[in-house]
């Protein structure tokens, strides 16, 4: 069977979450990407590729070439035009048209009719953060595709997470600020727990963010990870290390 690379010769490759390829995987793309060519798997004559390569990471790459975690040599192979993709929040005039795109693609995947947002729908959403970048604005979309009553969707339609702005009273007291109890807990653990207090909140805290990012994908994993902005080889080893596998997920 013919790898990615045979598969896009004469074409274009894209390479997602490069910034967390493996060092092992870093070195076979360096040959590839320095002599043109490659070896099929158990083969042993050499396959030429003329492959355009585009890569797309969320990591510091110099950062990680600085801490060793990065092959400098192939960070300067693919360092030849870089293009920043702002976050969503920073261009919310690209929501509406975004979130049109994304409610005909969801009515073409089960079968129905597009539904559309109302102008106060579209003009909360492009209020709000939007952590998650465009992927957390495709999974509202789908969202609302299958749960929204109407084909006309209106801000109450949307879900209710999205919606606690709306209300005074769903808005967190100042005094149960996260921060807050955190530091609480961490005065606690400082007395109770000496030389563990860094370990036992961070576990604490990735485990939180990780349950959260899979309760809000149903499970799957590589959108969980696309909402907290780590990659899918970091998502499923935390999901191991934190002992979290018993939780079902979708790969």
């Amino acid at each position: 069977m013919a790898g990615r690379f045979e598969q896009a010769n004469n074409g274009t490759l894209f390479l997602d979450e490069v910034g967390d390829m493996p060092a092992e995987l870093q070195t076979r793309l360096l040959r590839v990407l320095s002599d043109g060519d490659f070896y099929r798997v158990g083969g042993h004559q050499p396959v030429k590729a003329n492959v355009r390569v585009i890569a797309a990471t969320h990591q510091d790459l110099e950062g990680r070439v600085k801490e060793g975690l990065f092959r400098e040599d192939l960070f300067h192979r693919l360092n030849v035009i870089r293009l920043r993709l702002p976050p969503l929040r920073e261009r919310r005039d690209d929501i509406p048209l975004l979130a049109k795109h994304f409610l005909q693609k969801s009515a073409q995947e089960i079968g129905g009719e597009p539904k559309y947002l109302t102008d106060a729908a579209l003009k909360y959403l492009q209020g709000l953060d939007f952590p998650g970048n465009v992927r957390q604005l495709e999974n509202l979309c789908h969202w609302v595709t299958v749960m929204a009553p109407g084909q006309s969707v209106d801000t109450p339609d949307l879900p209710a997470e999205l919606r606690d702005g709306l209300d005074n009273s769903a808005r967190p007291d100042p005094s149960t600020n996260w921060s807050v109890a955190l530091a609480s807990e961490a005065d606690r653990l400082l007395g109770a727990a000496p030389g563990e207090v860094f370990t036992q909140l961070s576990r604490q805290f990735e485990a939180t963010l990780i349950r959260r990012a899979l309760n809000a994908t149903g499970g799957r994993r590589i959108d969980a990870a696309q909402l907290l902005g780590i990659g899918r080889n970091t998502i499923t080893r935390k999901i191991q290390e934190l002992g979290l596998d018993e939780i079902k997920t979708d790969a």
